[in-house]
């Protein structure tokens, strides 16, 4: 993984996802290792973020590194018309790696084409987001022991949910049976159920979870995201689709765990915060170790 970028979940190989998940353990029994010393990195975030931003600087203070960067495009040159291409050639001379978030599809993988230093992708548009990816699955792997043999949920916006599209990708190199629950509208794109399909794992879809909820080993609620519909009334229409309720995880398996890559809105209610099978939280704490393992291996350390 030595000077490879991160763009999407793909570039990783099932044997580098296991690698990264080992190390992000070593991280989390010793988080304090000047590994970063004497490295710059850059964090371009041209779209708002918390989790994703702060984790990864959070990382890079931990390892001892240094950050640059800006987290918005309303504080960049971007506000003067600069193009992406300019940004990522002059920022790359300042750094020895650079994080970044864009709002367009693809954004990603062009600034890895010109820049001379790794790019790691915090996500582009309603494409990918392999960090988050890779904290997820870590959190799965911490609380089932394990990544075959699980029911999946994937709950809410499956259409335009570049959480949901990597998270699907990752777990298809695992034994994984996924249930589908979105409106109509909101539907997994076809081009992953045929992916599915070729790799012969299986998958239902559903438009409620009510009845199956206690057949699930991770429950991955989903925000109904505003900013990815054009249609305002398309957006009204489906953003209270699901609410996850305490009371609706009555007579669910021990192991159960939900999972949110947050922020959320209404979809998961207060009332399951203190129940032990919501794991929210301790995910997005998950995303500091992962990222550190992530860094740490793109920059041979």
């Amino acid at each position: 993984m030595k000077d490879k970028s991160l763009i999407s979940i793909d570039d990783y190989s099932k044997a580098d996802i296991i690698n990264t998940l080992d190390r992000a353990e070593d991280f989390e029994r010793n988080p304090h290792q000047p590994l970063l010393e004497g490295k710059v990195i850059a964090s371009l975030f041209f779209e708002p973020s918390t989790r994703t931003r702060l984790s990864f600087e959070s990382a890079i203070s931990r390892l001892g590194g240094k950050v640059i960067g800006f987290a918005s495009k309303d504080s960049s040159s971007v506000q003067k018309g600069e193009s992406l291409k300019d940004t990522i050639k002059t920022v790359n001379n300042y750094c020895d790696l650079i994080i970044m978030r864009h709002p367009l599809e693809g954004s990603a993988r062009y600034a890895s084409e010109v820049a001379d230093v790794p790019v790691i992708n915090a996500g582009d548009g309603a494409n990918q987001h392999p960090t988050q990816t890779l904290l997820d699955l870590y959190s799965i792997r911490q609380t089932q022991g394990k990544l075959d043999d699980l029911n999946l949920f994937l709950v809410g916006d499956l259409k335009y949910g570049r959480t949901v599209h990597s998270l699907l990708m990752a777990m298809s190199n695992f034994n994984t049976t996924y249930h589908f629950v979105s409106p109509p509208e909101l539907r997994v794109p076809e081009e992953y159920k045929m992916f599915l399909k070729e790799k012969k794992l299986k998958f239902h879809e559903h438009t409620d979870f009510t009845d199956i909820i206690s057949d699930a080993d991770i429950i991955y609620m989903t925000r109904i995201q505003r900013e990815r519909f054009s249609d305002p009334m398309e957006y009204e229409k489906t953003k209270n689709s699901y609410v996850l309720r305490n009371s609706m995880l009555e007579g669910t398996k021990d192991n159960l765990r939900i999972l949110h890559p947050l922020p959320r809105v209404n979809e998961i209610h207060d009332d399951v915060d203190e129940n032990k099978k919501a794991y929210y939280f301790p995910q997005a704490l998950n995303g500091v170790y992962t990222r550190m393992a992530i860094m740490s291996s793109i920059l041979g350390l």
